[in-house]
């Protein structure tokens, strides 16, 4: 997928090219297209440089949290949630205990444990598949929660938002977790619909209506704010959060007796070694999203979307965020890339650069998990999965704009 998705760019910005030289006498397009090219390829090395420490510091922590033992307290305390979720696992059935894990490694950030523990739980629950080459119940439930799922600590988003010279990188968490929420119950809650899943179970009423009472709760408390107040505030309580969680995976893992420091480079080592292996990636990306722009294209749609939403009475500044919510389903380096250059182009701190991160952080690359994850086993038949994950991509989309306007309006 993002191999075609790479040469539609550079097919796309040709042909913009050709009819505006063509039809629009416009030669300078193919020298910006060119310069573009040149000038995003730097700004994709200089990007990934600057990560470096940041993503050090970042996976160093999560380390940190990984061996203290945060990832066991989470699976403890959604256990019973899940166990609820997944009826067609039997009890003891190794199925559960990698699917707790690999939800609690996803709210906190950690793909690098995330997908193999996601893969094994795929893999565990194809044992239980009557017909292997088709979805299961559990298996899609499974699927679209991954999709959509909860990301506690976004801290890739914060790492780019402050190489890209945010004054508060963390300013976008209040609105981001409440996105992903609404991502992920939207997710749960079409898919039990076709399941006929029992959502009014006790326990799980009692999970998901205390989570979605505690976020309607922040939407309330912070609409009735001035904006101000409502920044300042949002951005104190994201900083408390984040520094709270820092400081709780140091005491987890002192408590075990681990050598702090060591612990901490272990995991840095791998920051740089993922700032490093992304250079590539991102100057590739960045150069086929420069010269779409470069192009014309890009603006083209943009401009159609603008016009459309302005002659509906509308404010048109969330347009700007398009790109990154189409290309998110399909492709999270695409995605990463949108963000970045929209940042590059408006400033990370603009109401459009705020609106991109929320979005990145809101979703996730649907159809590449999907492939993933049911290849791994090879199901053929995916049935309901990609409609039900499509919508809570739309849903944490829709709410991610809706809850940039309320925040930094």
């Amino acid at each position: 997928m993002l191999n075609k998705v790479w040469g539609a760019f550079f097919f796309v910005a040709f042909a913009v090219g050709l009819t505006k030289s063509l039809f629009f006498s416009d030669w300078g397009v193919w020298a910006a297209m060119v310069t573009a090219a040149f000038d995003m390829s730097k700004v994709g090395f200089e990007i990934s440089l600057g990560l470096t420490g940041i993503m050090c510091l970042w996976l160093g922590i999560m380390r940190l949290g990984e061996k203290g033992g945060a990832v066991d307290l989470m699976a403890r305390a959604f256990g019973p949630l899940l166990k609820r979720l997944f009826p067609g696992i039997p009890d003891g059935h190794p199925a559960m205990g990698s699917i707790v894990m690999n939800m609690a490694a996803n709210m906190l950030g950690l793909d690098n444990a995330a997908t193999p523990l996601g893969l094994k739980a795929m893999n565990e629950l194809q044992e239980l598949n009557p017909d292997p080459e088709v979805a299961t119940n559990d298996q899609i439930l499974f699927l679209v929660l991954n999709t959509s799922a909860v990301t506690v600590i976004p801290a890739t988003i914060f790492v780019y938002r402050a190489q890209m010279g945010a004054a508060d990188p963390t300013d976008v968490f209040i609105p981001m977790l409440i996105a992903t929420f609404c991502s992920t119950m939207v997710g749960l809650t079409v898919t039990a619909a076709v399941q006929r899943l029992r959502l009014w179970d006790p326990v799980i009423l009692a999970y998901l209506g205390g989570l979605t009472a505690l976020v309607a709760g922040m939407i309330v408390y912070f609409s009735r704010l001035d904006r101000e107040a409502m920044q300042l505030q949002s951005s104190v309580l994201s900083n408390f959060i984040i520094f709270s969680v820092i400081v709780s995976f140091v005491f987890l893992a002192a408590r075990r007796g681990l050598p702090l420091y060591d612990v901490f480079v272990e995991g840095a080592k791998d920051g740089f070694k993922v700032a490093v292996s992304i250079i590539p990636y991102l100057v590739a990306m960045l150069v086929a999203i420069g010269i779409v722009r470069a192009s014309g294209a890009l603006d083209f749609l943009l401009d159609g979307v603008t016009w459309a939403v302005s002659s509906m009475g509308l404010d048109t500044r969330w347009v700007d965020g398009l790109p990154t919510a189409l290309m998110r389903p399909l492709s999270g380096s695409g995605a990463r890339g949108l963000m970045l250059e929209t940042m590059e182009a408006q400033g990370a701190d603009s109401f459009a650069g705020r609106l991109v991160s929320v979005i990145q952080g809101s979703t996730e690359t649907t159809f590449y998990v999907l492939a993933v994850y049911f290849g791994s086993v090879g199901i053929r038949r995916a049935r309901h999965a990609l409609a039900c994950g499509l919508t809570a991509d739309v849903a944490g989309a829709i709410a991610a704009i809706l809850v940039c306007y309320l925040f930094f309006g």
